[in-house]
């Protein structure tokens, strides 16, 4: 059921943002042609090319939700577009801020052409994802519906850059508490996740209040849905998630499991002198993993990523009622907790 909602609507989000991202003025062509090239759908020269194009997990809620509430998915395709167009925003300005010189196997458009165009493009992107929205009212959606669709985007666009902050505030920093890293995914994670069925469910009519609720499902799965990468990052099967095992232990990365063991009382300062070392490498994954496995840390994030998943399952019944375990979202969020990749 899942894979037959992607299949249909799939095509129909890639050409929205086609359209929105268009850029059809000779003397504009690169600056549109770097947003296309991060997208995927052309190369370094610009040229066409078509690389896999990913999950699109967050346009797909948005046009469930839609359908969901009695309303036509179709109407709600530019607020699907808005929503991955200003994911890959993020993407574009986190790689700056990142220095990542690589993205999907291929060098990172600040890699290519220079962290101001870089920036510029996507400014662009920011902007025009706003437009997208603006789109709404060509679908015959009232304007009332689409002034609220955007006063949700923009709430939502804030909690990004609050949670990007954190983010890069954390990298600075020795020590990070459990509950700031939750605060910090719930800007830069959950808040798009609950704004993209937020705006599908008030496209599609829904009830007053249940677009809240809706928010608050998409939220909880969300915050789910970053611990179960974190989890990956750590325990993944090399084989289905295409990274080396304990990769993100190799990097330092501050996710749930290794804060949550770096402030246990017990293996904290242990694997914090482990992680200081400056030639921390393979070898040393085994010890790292039995400190986490002492601290309880896998335990831990599994039981507040059920948790996560729970609180948002209790909001989508209070959105959807009977019908939420029937629902396409239902579906989803039980998918997502099994997922593997």
């Amino acid at each position: 059921m899942l894979n037959t909602f992607a299949a249909e609507w799939l095509p129909s989000i890639e050409a929205e943002m086609r359209a929105v991202l268009a850029g059809e003025e000779a003397a504009v062509a690169a600056h549109y042609g770097m947003m296309h090239y991060h997208m995927g759908w052309v190369n370094a020269r610009f040229e066409p090319e078509s690389l896999p194009a990913g999950k699109h997990l967050r346009p797909l809620l948005c046009l469930m939700a839609c359908a969901e509430v009695g309303g036509d998915p179709a109407q709600a395709l530019p607020a699907a577009a808005a929503v991955e167009i200003l994911h890959n925003f993020s993407l574009v300005h986190d790689d700056i801020e990142d220095g990542d010189e690589t993205r999907r196997h291929r060098p990172t458009v600040w890699k290519l052409w220079g962290v101001p165009q870089a920036i510029n493009a996507g400014d662009a992107m920011f902007a025009l994802a706003f437009a997208a929205v603006e789109r709404l009212a060509d679908r015959g959606v009232p304007a009332a519906t689409t002034l609220a669709a955007l006063r949700t985007f923009t709430e939502m666009c804030v909690a990004l850059t609050e949670g990007q902050h954190l983010d890069m505030s954390f990298e600075t920093r020795s020590a990070v508490t459990v509950d700031e890293y939750l605060r910090m995914i719930q800007g830069k994670t959950a808040a798009l996740i609950g704004a993209s069925v937020a705006m599908g469910g008030l496209v599609g009519g829904a009830e007053p209040g249940s677009d809240e609720a809706l928010r608050r499902f998409g939220q909880a799965i969300g915050l789910a849905f970053q611990i179960q990468d974190d989890m990956l990052g750590i325990w993944g099967d090399p084989a289905v998630t295409g990274k080396a095992a304990g990769n993100d232990i190799l990097r330092r990365k501050k996710s749930l499991p290794l804060l949550h063991a770096l402030n246990d009382a017990g293996a904290g300062a242990e694997l914090g002198m482990l992680l200081a070392r400056p030639d921390l490498g393979a070898a040393d994954l085994p010890a790292a993993l039995a400190l986490l496995d002492a601290a309880g840390s896998r335990a831990y994030a599994t039981d507040l990523m059920e948790r996560y998943y729970a609180t948002g399952l209790a909001a989508l019944e209070a959105a959807l009622g009977d019908r939420a375990e029937q629902s396409l979202l239902w579906t989803t969020a039980q998918w997502l907790m099994r997922r593997e990749t």
